[in-house]
């Protein structure tokens, strides 16, 4: 497995409330995450940041998780004690207080990767079969779509385009959306931010993903480009690559 893992503040955000990373287990399996935290006086990067850092300790420590319904377990069992915590946190410092986090988490295997997902950043998986979006935004713009009240072209552009419906640390129980698929020799897992979903078009990152590029180059191209974009919100991404001739992990 190969991965890399960037995030930029972008050109207009004073500072950069995303995080995330990739981590390895004791089995040597990978856990991928990406948190877009949301709410004022920093409080978002303290939410990415309180949820990241659990999910690290929490899955360094952890082995045996062989199929499927083991990874579905772990995240959800792992991302309702994160969400109690930044709950818990948001209701205990006032200057925390309604801050909250998306989650875009991905434990892969070489047999399968698990997805589990609250909010809008997102995970696409490209490979022979094409480019596809793998999660269903938790905002009322979809929401609006979804019920063929609005179209995706009005979606673009609608004032309310960042209301979040589901996030981390909001509320005291929290939704979670899981999915599992197979993970084989070339596919490629991106996960993002909306700083890079709102800011690249689909066929732009095909195109960079694509190309012949170290997957560091790639993660810097599609970073370049949302910059070029605007960057008016802070831009993260990991890159999971399915390559047996890597090292383990």
């Amino acid at each position: 497995m190969k991965a890399v893992y960037k995030t930029d503040q972008g050109r207009v955000r004073q500072n950069n409330e995303d995080s995330g990373g990739t981590f390895v287990n004791k089995d040597g399996h990978r856990l991928a995450i990406v948190a877009d935290g949301m709410g004022g006086h920093r409080a978002g990067d303290v939410a990415s940041k309180m949820s990241v850092a659990h999910l690290q300790e929490s899955w360094e420590q952890t082995e045996g998780i062989k199929t499927a319904d083991d990874a579905e377990k772990w995240l959800r069992t792992h991302i309702i004690e994160v969400n109690q915590l930044v709950f818990d946190h948001a209701n205990n410092h006032e200057e925390c207080d309604g801050m909250g986090t998306t989650i875009e988490a991905v434990i892969a295997t070489n047999q399968f990767a698990t997805i589990a997902h609250v909010g809008d950043s997102r995970c696409y998986i490209f490979n022979d079969s094409g480019f596809q979006q793998l999660t269903e935004d938790h905002t009322l713009v979809n929401e609006l779509v979804r019920t063929g009240q609005i179209t995706k072209e009005d979606a673009e552009h609608h004032p309310r385009k960042n209301v979040i419906l589901r996030a981390i640390g909001t509320e005291q129980d929290v939704k979670i959306d899981t999915k599992t698929i197979i993970f084989e020799e070339g596919d490629i897992l991106l996960l993002c931010s909306d700083g890079l979903s709102n800011k690249v078009k689909e066929d732009q990152m095909i195109s960079i993903l694509h190309s012949e590029d170290t997957l560091e180059q790639k993660a810097l191209s599609l970073i370049n480009r949302a910059n070029e974009n605007g960057g008016e919100d802070n831009i993260t991404l990991i890159i999971l690559e399915f390559d047996d001739n890597s090292e383990r992990g």
